[in-house]
């Protein structure tokens, strides 16, 4: 009787504890799985006829297909996946869907379709240790894909050609073992190619596909000339090009006289990110750029109105259109922002009438999730670093537990919108601080090469610098201060915690790199033909072993200090588990407080939801511990 008067005393006492937190502003402890849990309903695409509506939506923890008809509440499911969840899909035709998924995590990716009346599914490219590219969805040829894959050789792509009725597939042209990515025309001709002799590059064109390629430009890759689509008559480019500046910008070029015709739009700041179009009416419609959130500028009357008419409904969202059906009259709109996941609507541009579909996860409450907010700070030797600092929900922004979180790639970048991770460790009561390093993209091609060999030297150096700003701020507590990332973003945990050990109090790697010349090693087979490129972004095996040494965490482990918590899969194509084994082993030997968690049925991140859960639990157990952190 005792024990259960106790309980309910103590039950009642943290009910009104939380209950008087929350009418100080600070949100209830959310549970773990509510972060991590596959949405409801995600990934809304329509139909080409605009007759269905198709999401994913998790069957036994798994992702798959579903589909209903417009206007009407019940769904049929489509696929039935339970070992591996559908990576991607969308429409072919308007019966067909196609979707991609991979074994266990190999990145093998395997191409299906599905017929919405049938409900057969059929393997289009489904070759066991093959990987598939789609390189176009020919939206105007109903029954027919082009796909590149790696059949013939395991380290280049050969464009094929697939008829989705009969199973036929047809080579269009041999790669001759240096193509790295292919280009079609708006007829689905396959008319540019992009070839790389593992440094530089040749852009390659042909007037028509049953023409020989020739070279348009010789470039280094650290410029940037990226064809997007071709102009509508088939004969000129819209293209992302860098050349003769340093931000790149979108142009229009010709291809039979190899010189560029229009500067459509740049800015001074950040490179340019790409375009939309219409398919109906064969115009370009607006072109985006993101400084600290995304820009739009419209080409198009029509589409500067349709956005702006659903900004007005939904304001202080960001939105983009998912979808679209081929007459180009009903849009699927994705909104979200930095403490709304993604909401789906429908909008009807006969009528200008905005419709709400779905929130992705109805169960995160806006108002319990914090602010991202843009920042910056300068570099010691003066590069200005943007990033994303985040503060959990009512409390002073004083001496708080700091979460550095770098991430991966690592080239590639950080953006302002939903962060699963960072809203579970901000209701957590940690701060999270997101930089864009030197060597994020966006940001132009100097910023880019600062990069160059600079893995755990000037890279960490922003990281590092960072922390310091930070703690300058008064926002961190110098004494509880973690560092956490994935691929790129381990190493740099790693190399956190070797090259400046004093700095972090414990630290988590999430599938990094921990030795330099085994991850040049064991690269997967197509990425072979860059190895070249690699050695001059990250060093050279033997021309640079000493800096590739001195840099590799594995040979630094005894100037390790703090705990340390790393997570890997079994089968990662990208960073080997041996790189994960190293780490561990090394740490072992002396002594070192590891924690190591090894995941049989995942690659390069954990993608089952089951998965995530045991890495999320353990991580926060992991940095409770370590932070000491009084908990909400």
């Amino acid at each position: 009787m005792k024990k259960i008067t106790y309980i309910m005393i103590t039950l009642l006492l943290t009910g009104l504890f939380y209950s008087c937190k929350e009418k100080l502003g600070v949100p209830p402890i959310i549970p773990l799985e509510d972060f991590f849990k596959n949405p409801e309903k995600s990934y809304f695409q329509i139909s080409p006829d605009g007759k269905y509506l198709s999401y994913m939506a998790p069957f036994k923890d798994m992702k798959n297909i579903f589909i209903m008809e417009e206007g009407k509440d019940s769904a049929i499911q489509l696929t039935y996946e339970t070992e591996r969840s559908v990576y991607t899909y969308g429409w072919k035709n308007n019966t067909t869907i196609l979707f991609v998924k991979d074994v266990g995590g190999d990145e093998n990716m395997q191409i299906f379709s599905v017929d919405i009346e049938s409900h057969e599914i059929m393997p289009v490219v489904a070759i066991t240790g093959v990987r598939a590219d789609l390189i176009d969805w020919l939206k105007e040829i109903p029954d027919e894909i082009i796909v590149g894959t790696n059949q013939r050789n395991p380290q280049v792509f050969d464009p094929y050609r697939i008829n989705l009725k009969t199973g036929e597939m047809k080579m269009i042209c041999e790669n001759p073992g240096d193509i790295i990515g292919w280009l079609t025309d708006h007829e689905g001709k396959l008319r540019m190619a992009i070839a790389s002799d593992g440094a530089n590059q040749k852009i390659l064109y042909r007037a028509a596909e049953n023409q020989e390629f020739r070279v348009l430009l010789n470039i280094s890759f650290k410029d940037n000339f990226n064809p997007l689509i071709f102009t509508f008559d088939n004969k000129n480019l819209y293209v992302l090009s860098n050349l003769g500046r340093d931000k790149s910008a979108l142009v229009l070029y010709d291809p039979e006289k190899k010189q560029e015709m229009e500067l459509i739009l740049e800015n001074d700041e950040v490179d340019m990110g790409g375009l939309m179009y219409s398919r109906k009416r064969k115009i370009i419609t607006a072109g985006y750029y993101i400084t600290d959130k995304t820009n739009w500028v419209f080409f198009d009357e029509e589409t500067k109105s349709l956005f702006e008419d659903i900004q007005k409904e939904l304001p202080g969202l960001e939105i983009s259109i998912a979808s679209e059906n081929k007459e180009e009259d009903i849009f699927l709109v994705r909104a979200y922002s930095d403490r709304l996941r993604a909401a789906y609507y429908r909008y009807d541009l006969k009528n200008h009438q905005l419709t709400f579909i779905h929130d992705v996860s109805p169960w995160l409450k806006q108002e319990y999730m914090a602010v991202m907010k843009p920042v910056q700070y300068m570099s010691r030797d003066s590069l200005i670093i943007h990033g994303y600092l985040t503060l959990p929900v009512g409390v002073k922004p004083k001496k708080l537990p700091v979460v550095i979180n770098p991430h991966g790639g690592p080239w590639a970048r950080d953006e302002w919108g939903f962060n699963r991770e960072v809203q579970f460790l901000a209701n957590r009561g940690y701060a999270v601080f997101q930089m864009n390093f030197r060597g994020s993209v966006g940001y132009g091609k100097k910023f880019y090469e600062a990069s160059f060999k600079e893995w755990g030297r000037k890279m960490q150096d922003d990281i590092t610098d960072g922390v310091q700003w930070l703690i300058n701020q008064g926002i961190a507590d110098p004494e509880r201060i973690a560092i956490y990332g994935g691929s790129y973003g381990g190493y740099a945990t790693l190399a956190g915690l070797t090259l400046t050990p004093d700095l972090y109090c414990c630290g988590v790697d999430y599938v990094g790199v921990s030795n330099l010349f085994t991850f040049m090693n064991t690269i997967p087979p197509y990425w072979k033909p860059l190895l070249q490129m690699l050695y001059e972004m990250v060093g050279d095996p033997v021309k640079d072993s000493l800096s590739l040494a001195e840099t590799s965490p594995v040979f630094l482990a005894d100037k390790i200090k703090a705990p340390l918590f790393i997570a890997q899969g079994a089968r990662d194509p990208r960073v080997n588990k041996a790189e994960s084994d190293q780490m561990v082993e090394a740490l072992k030997s002396r002594g070192i407080e590891v924690e190591y968690m090894v995941k049989d049925n995942e690659g390069h991140g954990f993608y089952n939801q089951e998965n995530q859960f045991d890495f999320y639990r353990a991580m926060i157990v992991f940095l409770d511990k370590h932070m000491k952190t009084e908990k909400q």
